[in-house]
C-alpha cells in the first residue's frame, strides 16, 4: 500500500458514525471491499485504522513472537485488547464502537489523519493538544530519528 497523505476535521453523529472523507475515502479504495482493524493506539489516546493488508502483515511479525515469553504474551494480549473489525458502509461511514469512543474520548468533533499506511482517528481537542505539546520537542526528535548521516538517501 502507497502511503496515505491529509488531515481533516470531521464530526461523528450520535450513533458513533464518521463519515469518512472523500480524499482518505479515494486514497483507501482498493482496500474497502476487504474491511479494516480499528484499534487503541499504543502510545496517545487516539484510535488506529488498519487495512487489513496492513494488519495481517502486522500480524505475521507478532506471529512470531514466542508465546512462551511472559512479556510477549503480555505485549500482544494489550496490543490486541479492544481490537474490532470494521467495514465502511455504502455511503462511506464507519462505526465506531462504544469501548473504543471511550478509551480514545472521541465526542462529536474529530480529526482524521493519516499516519504512512494507516489512519489515526482523534477527538479534536485531543489531536490539538497532541501536536502543541510535541511542537517543542519535534526538531529534537526529527534529529534523533531521521538525523542519522548514515544513510546515503537521506531524507532533507
Amino acid at each position: 500500500m502507497n502511503s496515505l497523505i491529509g488531515t481533516y476535521e470531521c464530526k461523528v453523529d450520535a450513533k458513533g458514525r464518521l463519515m469518512l472523507p472523500a480524499a482518505i475515502k479515494k486514497q483507501l479504495l482498493p482496500s474497502l471491499q476487504n474491511g479494516f482493524v480499528l484499534k487503541r493506539a499504543v502510545f496517545q489516546p487516539c484510535l488506529e485504522l488498519y487495512p487489513m493488508t496492513e494488519w495481517e502483515a502486522l500480524m505475521q511479525k507478532m506471529n512470531k513472537l514466542n508465546r512462551f515469553k511472559k512479556k510477549n504474551n503480555d505485549f500482544i494480549r494489550r496490543f490486541t485488547a479492544g481490537v474490532k473489525m470494521v467495514e465502511v458502509d455504502s455511503t462511506g461511514r464507519l462505526l465506531i464502537p462504544k469501548d473504543l469512543m471511550g478509551f480514545s474520548g472521541i465526542s462529536k468533533d474529530i480529526v482524521v489523519s493519516s499516519a504512512i499506511n494507516i489512519v489515526e482517528i482523534w477527538d479534536k481537542d485531543k489531536y490539538e493538544q497532541a501536536i502543541d505539546d510535541a511542537a517543542e520537542d519535534f526538531a529534537d526528535l526529527a534529529e534523533e530519528v531521521m538525523g542519522q548521516d548514515d544513510d546515503a538517501d537521506g531524507i532533507s
